[in-house]
């Protein structure tokens, strides 16, 4: 667990209220890429609205032809030639339409995600992320699909108020008392879709939340299956995730419900407005005032039209949900401005993505020495964490942290790397004031290995290089330094062994030297482990610390209780509650130290080999 002081349960908070209407923020996400919305508009009026309206027309001209209801024109035969070449020019709108469509909708996507993940890499430790990881995951799926479905379907709207204000003009002119009276629904229908927009908001945001929830605790599960196995409580675990997939349905279903029931009331207004016409048309056409073509218009035209007051009433509330799912996304930015979500940058779905840039070390990356000074920080839920501590870290030494568990050890790697917001003190390298830690000392100055190594559900070789070009590197060199050479020898895949989710299918030790193997390959001029020697036997410790004294002007930077890496320190800090407690080599503070003393005493089962010459 480490002594960072905090849990993902203890951060939750609630979503935030979005500072503008949502209108704004879509807006903005159109101006990305405003000649690919336009095409969109142009597509969608073709097939939802000129198109149809085409058809419409034609079907009345017909109808009355074969009637012999309307006067000399166009024969039969031409207006069916029309009505296929209508068809034709609709099909061709739609292929044009649905390739348009699935670029913008997968852009925005792509941009929204990009500036999300992009953001949370640049906080200080890529700590962003202010709920449960299963919590985050749905926000980038189910909230980010959300707004990029809502952007693409909006058009359709336009498409299809276009063939209902055309439709509505001419049924007007046909008969204007009929008209007035089957539109009476469907103004209803937009009354009763404003006053039911708080509920959708509400039983969406429910399905949101919950479905969060269900994904968070099977990540959960999955990087705690072992614990779960030891404490034999497979029983309990599978009864806590029906307990929450019973609440993730209950709110799902009313989230559907409430929607099917609306979607249900403005399909059914159509065949009410049909009926209408029926009662009203047929005293009217036994009199001639009325044609079959008018009847067949008007019962063409109520069906799109009350399709149309559908869709309105549909994205009305639909607004609302593209608002919830804005302000689960901007809770993820952590006080960012808003407009971070929203900012312009290149997206790749056909093109090549731009490989990463690999910088290889050179003078400027040089350590001479790394200094903190007065380095403060504390977390909020606990309070704990370190206060006024000072650290000088010289080329070519072995500075040890040590103190007991919750001491602030891996605080103070964590504020030194920039993992942490210092709030107090300041950072140094080579007597040059660091302002952002977080983005200088990264390779191939620094390199990292905490105490619980990530590792991915990729192969070995990937996880060692993570995007490092092998012929800039030395693997093989790398793989023997984290005395990993005998254990790959024994895998049948060698370095294309997969490893599965967390790098499962390795021990902890393995999992601990596949994480050093990758620090070691950046050729880093400072070294930094955090306890990575609590899952090595002594005999494996030994090898390591031997192979790295065998690096050239190695520089590192340990938090360790072991003999092995005590014995070896240049410089070894004691902290307790925050603060150094002790400083010295090892016979100095054995001396003067109580807490050293107590320390190198529990650990007084261990071999020591010492350092040679």
């Amino acid at each position: 667990m480490g002594d960072n002081g905090t849990t993902q349960g203890s951060r939750m908070q609630k979503d935030i209220a979005i500072p503008r209407r949502p209108w704004y923020y879509l807006w903005q996400i159109v101006r990305f890429q405003p000649w690919l919305y336009l095409g969109l508009l142009v597509f969608e009026t073709l097939f939802f609205g000129v198109f149809p309206q085409i058809t419409g027309l034609l079907i009345r001209e017909i109808f009355d032809t074969l009637s012999g209801s309307d006067g000399a024109g166009l024969n039969v035969y031409t207006l069916v030639a029309l009505l296929l070449a209508t068809a034709a020019g609709k099909a061709f709108a739609i292929f044009a339409d649905v390739w348009v469509y699935s670029r913008f909708r997968w852009s925005v996507a792509a941009l929204l995600r990009n500036n999300l993940f992009s953001y949370i890499l640049k906080r200080p430790g890529a700590q962003a992320v202010p709920d449960s990881p299963g919590e985050a995951i749905s926000r980038f799926r189910g909230d980010v699909d959300e707004v990029a479905f809502y952007l693409a379907e909006s058009l359709i709207v336009v498409g299809f108020g276009f063939f209902a204000v055309v439709a509505v003009v001419i049924m007007f002119q046909t008969d204007s008392l009929i008209t007035l009276v089957v539109m009476v629904p469907l103004i209803l229908i937009i009354l009763v879709t404003n006053l039911a927009t708080k509920a959708v908001q509400k039983y969406r945001d429910a399905s949101r939340k919950t479905a969060g929830q269900v994904t968070g605790f099977i990540g959960e599960l999955f990087g705690a299956a072992q614990a779960v196995q030891i404490a034999t409580a497979e029983g309990r675990v599978i009864g806590r995730f029906e307990e929450i997939n019973q609440a993730r349905k209950a709110t799902a279903v009313k989230d559907r419900l409430f929607g099917e029931l609306l979607r249900t009331i403005f399909h059914n207004a159509g065949n009410l407005g049909t009926g209408i016409v029926l009662l009203m048309a047929g005293q009217k056409m036994s009199t001639g005032e009325f044609t079959v073509g008018d009847f067949a218009i008007f019962a063409y035209y109520l069906g799109h039209t009350v399709d149309f007051v559908g869709l309105v009433g549909e994205h009305l509330a639909w607004i609302k949900q593209v608002g919830v799912s804005l302000g689960r996304l901007f809770h993820l930015l952590e006080g960012a401005p808003p407009e971070t979500l929203v900012q312009h940058h290149p997206v790749y779905l056909d093109e090549r993505i731009p490989a990463i840039p690999f910088i290889p070390k050179g003078p400027e990356h040089r350590l001479e020495i790394l200094e903190g000074r007065n380095l403060c920080y504390h977390y909020a839920d606990s309070g704990r964490g370190i206060t006024g501590v000072d650290i000088s870290i010289p080329k070519g030494s072995f500075v040890v942290v040590t103190g007991a568990v919750g001491s602030g050890k891996t605080t103070l790697l964590r504020a030194l790397l920039g993992l942490l917001p210092l709030q107090g003190g300041t950072i140094s390298w080579n007597h040059q004031v660091v302002a952002h830690p977080d983005i200088f000392l990264v390779p191939p100055r620094t390199a990292y290995t905490p105490q619980v190594p990530m590792l991915f559900s990729e192969s070995v070789r990937d996880n060692i290089l993570m995007g490092v070009p092998a012929s800039q590197v030395d693997l093989v060199r790398a793989i023997r330094d984290a005395v990993l050479e005998s254990d790959l020898a024994q895998w049948d895949a060698g370095l294309e062994t997969m490893l599965g989710s967390k790098g499962v299918k390795l021990s902890g030790g393995q999992r601990q030297r596949t994480a050093v193997a990758r620090m070691f390959v950046r050729e880093a001029e400072l070294l930094v482990f955090d306890d990575i020697s609590s899952a090595l036997d002594v005999e494996t410790e030994a090898a390591l610390w031997e192979r790295v004294f065998e690096q050239q002007g190695a520089t590192c930077l340990v938090v360790s209780h072991r003999r092995q890496a005590l014995s070896r320190a240049d410089q070894i800090i004691v902290l307790r509650d925050g603060k150094v407690a002790a400083q010295g080599k090892l016979d100095h503070l054995l001396a003067t130290s109580t807490d050293m003393q107590r320390m190198w005493q529990g650990s007084r089962t261990e071999a020591v080999i010492e350092p040679g010459p």
